[in-house]
């Protein structure tokens, strides 16, 4: 079943086209890739996805909603959440509060802030958000400020935040980027148990061993136009993906 199409999608910065009549469809309760080179428009595209940019033209319809036009909010409210590139977490708080914010809006929606001085008092908040942390490996710590954690943690956090608000669609930009091979080989086992939950994901992701050991599906940008579509078995052998990705050698 598709959760999310994208038809005819195009984006201009002046004379530059970034993306050019972008065709995707992600099946639901997959993993779907988004690979290229520098340049080639995947994040551009992911933009198009969470309101952050508005195609020139073209539709993005996630089931039977269009998301575009709508705002940030509103396409999180929708079902979908997004990992970015440098984890987004709030560095002066405890691992604890950075779960109970979303938690509690997805609650409680734009009261949630203004509630927040009574949110350590709420039982069903702190109990979830606890929960959630422990599904992410990350109980032991949930009195540690954020900011002191390792770039691995921070990922683990940012990835707690969104499964909390329970998303059908996860957005994951680069997420193993600046990692270690030791957290990246963590990441890539929680994003695995991840997949337990029945939650579509899109991946951005440069990194090879990431993709071929997540992806159901990949889709090659290369100059803003997909130019190849499939497997990972069909991807790593596709002639066409080799040059553009890689000058002709094989993946």
């Amino acid at each position: 079943m598709e959760i999310l199409k994208v038809q005819g999608v195009n984006k201009a910065f002046g004379g530059l086209r970034a993306l050019n009549d972008v065709n995707l469809s992600v099946e639901e309760g997959t993993v779907h890739a988004i690979i290229g080179p520098n340049g080639a428009g995947k994040s551009t595209l992911l933009n198009c996805f969470v309101g952050r940019l508005i195609p020139d033209t073209g539709s993005v319809m996630f089931g039977n909603t269009s998301l575009i036009g709508l705002k940030a909010h509103e396409i999180n409210q929708a079902g979908v959440s997004r990992v970015f590139q440098t984890p987004e977490i709030f560095g002066d708080l405890t691992l604890l509060e950075n779960i109970m914010i979303p938690t509690m809006a997805r609650r409680d929606g734009e009261f949630a802030l203004k509630a927040w001085g009574r949110v350590d008092q709420d039982a069903e908040i702190r109990d979830r958000s606890m929960h959630m942390l422990e599904d992410v490996g990350l109980a032991s710590k949930k009195d540690m400020i954020a900011g002191s954690l390792s770039r691995g943690d921070k990922r683990r956090l940012e990835l707690a935040m969104c499964l909390v608000q329970d998303p059908k669609l996860l957005l994951l930009d680069e997420p193993t980027a600046g990692m270690s091979r030791a957290d990246t080989n963590n990441t890539i086992d929680l994003l695995k148990r991840i997949g337990e939950r029945g939650i579509t994901k899109i991946v951005i992701e440069h990194d090879m061993h990431v993709v071929f050991s997540l992806a159901n599906k990949i889709s090659v940008l290369a100059q803003g136009t997909v130019i190849a579509e499939g497997t990972p078995q069909e991807i790593k052998g596709d002639p066409r993906v080799q040059e553009a990705y890689l000058g002709g050698a094989h993946l």
